[in-house]
């Protein structure tokens, strides 16, 4: 049993059974070619909400999202969409405030005045941390209510579970990702290995492998390389952690100095000294290594897909790579921003409701994979996604690991202590830590989350 198990299974506001998180499988739902059904209040059922719907006409929301660049230029697309076809004439304003750190900020600080935003595209820690000041709605009568709800059933369970605490919904998933490897199976193969490391033990033999293999070639410009390039972002820590059926949780509070976290950074920092992993001096981007078979595995998320799939063709590559699971417990750690409605008057509530409903639906769902490379959000947005997953491979596959998926902590803290957790990893790297001195690091990791928790 995974230590981390008691997060996905805690308690729901609705009855959802602590389990497997679902395959997304293809199910039928409507053509791939539309752009989904103008959004209408056509069933019905009644609402529970005690909103008359009459005064939702006019209605003006503002929302605040943390994009830039093309996110933002679709996110307003989509906006303007919503505008114009909404039966009940509601109007959305977005407010693009560049990055997540900006929009936490230029958020707090418009909390006390009138100018405050209602809806929020925030991380789930973001809004875990406004619940605790009480200023974010409860959505779990939206998702319940008989005409406006959603169905619970057509989002895997690591997705649904992230933004519910146990008193109540405090968020809705947005956008979500993961951290993962990227394994080149033409270079594997060229080594003697005939499928990817699924333990330790054969990752560690993989990643020596290649770096051997570079000592061993004509060219002493490389000899430092070949295994796994080590990134030390707090997600890919994370994941180590987590594969080794460790995490930074237990009971509801930080605990980093555990045995099964000694062993993941023992193990990595092993690699390290055999050279079996390493890290770049210079400013190559890791995209480039691995495509040129300088890094026979990387640490990448969905995001990176597209960027990696440019970068092995522009080098006439035609090796064949693939997204595969940290080894040992082979788990995937989910993460991504989520839709946090302020309270506010209850037309004001059930307008950002009825926007991020319609954002959500399968259609524009799939529309946001395509131009995002992110997650879908629901089962049945797959049936849209039918040709773009057979034109990304990479991607489809780690779709398929969602099985796999974990949660973050859910605690307004891991805002900071996420943070803590990537520097800790990455001193490790920089002041050459011996794989004996581990502990040390995980023990000043612990006493730093539980300062950073109070």
């Amino acid at each position: 049993m995974k230590k981390s198990a008691p997060i996905l299974c805690m308690a729901v506001a609705l009855a959802t059974a602590c389990s497997q998180t679902p395959a997304l499988t293809l199910t039928p739902a409507g053509n791939a070619g539309s752009t989904g059904p103008r959004p209408t209040s056509t069933k019905a059922a009644v609402s529970e909400l005690g909103v008359d719907e009459s005064k939702l006409k006019d209605v003006s929301i503002e929302v605040w999202h943390p994009w830039f660049g093309v996110e933002a230029d679709f996110f307003e697309t989509l906006v303007e969409q919503f505008n114009h076809e909404n039966e009940w004439g509601i109007e959305v304003n977005p407010t693009g405030q560049i990055n997540f750190s900006y929009l936490f900020e230029n958020v707090n600080s418009s909390l006390p005045t009138p100018r405050r935003p209602n809806l929020v595209v925030a991380l789930p820690e973001h809004a875990a941390e406004w619940h605790v000041e009480q200023l974010v709605a409860d959505l779990t009568p939206y998702v319940d209510d008989p005409k406006f709800g959603i169905d619970p059933s057509d989002f895997p369970l690591v997705f649904w579970n992230q933004d519910i605490v146990p008193d109540a919904r405090i968020a809705f998933p947005a956008q979500r990702t993961a951290r993962f490897l990227l394994w080149n199976e033409s270079w594997a193969e060229d080594l003697g290995f005939d499928a990817p490391p699924v333990s330790e033990k054969e990752f560690q033999d993989q990643a020596c492998a290649a770096h051997k293999s570079m000592i061993s070639d004509a060219s002493p410009e490389n000899d430092g390389r070949g295994g796994w390039l080590v990134d030390t972002e707090s997600m890919t820590a994370y994941s180590w952690l987590l594969s080794f059926e460790g995490g930074v949780l237990e009971s509801n509070d930080y605990r980093f100095l555990t045995p099964n976290n000694i062993s993941a950074f023992k193990y990595i920092r092993t690699l390290a000294e055999a050279g079996c992993a390493w890290q770049k001096g210079n400013s190559t981007p890791t995209s480039e290594s691995f495509a040129n078979r300088e890094a026979l595995l990387i640490t990448a998320s969905l995001e990176d897909l597209p960027g990696q799939s440019r970068a092995i063709a522009s080098t006439g590559s035609t090796d064949v790579w693939k997204a595969v699971p940290f080894p040992g417990e082979e788990v995937l750690a989910v993460y991504g921003s989520s839709y946090v409605i302020l309270k506010a008057a209850p037309e004001k509530q059930l307008a950002s409701w009825l926007f991020i409903s319609w954002l959500t639906d399968p259609s524009q769902d799939a529309r946001w994979v395509e131009a995002t490379h992110l997650f879908p959000l629901r089962t049945s947005s797959l049936s849209y996604l039918e040709d773009y997953r057979k034109s990304h491979p990479q991607w489809a596959e780690v779709v398929d690991m969602l099985p796999s998926g974990e949660l973050q902590p859910e605690l307004a803290s891991w805002r900071l202590v996420k943070i803590m957790l990537g520097d800790g990893f990455s001193h490790m790297f920089k002041a050459n830590v011996p794989s004996g001195q581990v502990a040390a690091i995980l023990a000043q990791m612990e006493s730093t989350s539980r300062d950073l928790s109070k």
